[in-house]
């Protein structure tokens, strides 16, 4: 939780404001009444599906694990690339509770890891907190910190042991322990410590699907939580493409799909952060720096 304490360093605590982030007071009118009229996150997401030419990306891949990050891989960059768009387009890192809108503290990346690529291999989510300066190699570090973590046999972390206990809580009791956690929610009154395992709170949850060989799904958006987008990614294509010259050559390709919560900025917003990202993927090397500036929120 300290990345919550470092990030609202930077913003005076006001009232309205939660622990996971700041309450933004000067939006449009239009984007403070559509979550009373747009409830629920699950009714309230765009979907969005495109294709990526990652052949450059395969070659600077190749090039960063000579370099001795050996792991490095599609799960990693789609990540950096994630982050380095927040620090550009801060209003994707914004979600939704309590019908209000908020500028989350921090970038929060969820992941599902398996513990064992079995069927019957224990699966747990895990959080990577990033930060908006962070470069390709301070989120390979990050990244590859909590999957060792994760992937370790057994209920080793918060989430695995918090779910290990609700499993033993008879269904009608159960029932009111998720409604009372949902009114906390609401109010943002939901402890620090269950913010810090939950992995339906984050800014966005990423699934790699290419790794168990299957192409990208059109994931939903919990209700339960805050996380406003869902990005999946699917197996690597490789295809003949006929160049403006007429050369024809081979390229890779990739298929993902995008879950987004309309309700925290607008579309044009969306196609500029979109615009971004495939830029990162033509020209892979500048994640390798920090970002010339940070874009900060509106307040």
């Amino acid at each position: 939780m300290i990345y919550m304490k470092k990030a609202a360093k930077k913003y005076p605590r006001r009232f309205g404001d939660r622990p996971d982030g700041r309450k933004l007071r000067s939006l449009d009118p239009l984007y403070c009444v559509s979550p009373y009229i747009m409830k629920k996150r699950s009714s309230s997401s765009n979907l969005f599906s495109g294709t990526l030419d990652i052949t450059e990306v395969e070659k600077y891949i190749r090039t960063k694990r000579a370099e001795g990050n050996p792991k490095l891989g599609m799960l990693h960059f789609f990540v950096a690339s994630y982050v380095r768009i927040i620090s550009q387009h801060p209003g994707l890192n914004r979600f939704i509770s309590g019908q209000k809108i908020f500028s989350r503290f921090g970038i929060l990346v969820n992941l599902s890891v398996k513990k064992e690529l079995t069927i019957d291999g224990q699966e747990t989510t895990i959080k990577a907190y990033l930060e908006p300066e962070d470069t390709i190699n301070d989120v390979y570090e990050k990244l590859q910190k909590e999957i060792a973590e994760g992937k370790k046999i057994g209920d080793t972390n918060g989430t695995d042991k918090t779910a290990r206990i609700i499993k033993f809580i008879p269904g009608l009791a159960l029932k009111f322990v998720i409604w009372f956690l949902e009114l906390l929610d609401y109010f943002g009154c939901l402890p620090k410590s269950l913010l810090h395992i939950s992995p339906f709170h984050g800014s966005i949850f990423i699934s790699d699907l290419g790794s168990i060989g299957i192409p990208p799904v059109f994931h939903h958006l919990y209700d339960f939580g805050n996380i406003p987008i869902f990005l999946c990614f699917g197996t690597k294509i490789r295809r003949m493409v006929t160049d403006r010259e007429g050369k024809t050559q081979e390229r890779v390709f990739m298929d993902f799909t995008l879950a987004m919560d309309e309700r925290i900025c607008d579309g044009y917003y969306f196609s500029r952060a979109l615009r971004t990202f495939r830029h990162i993927f033509k020209d892979p090397a500048v994640l390798d720096l920090p970002p010339d500036n940070v874009i900060n929120d509106v307040d």
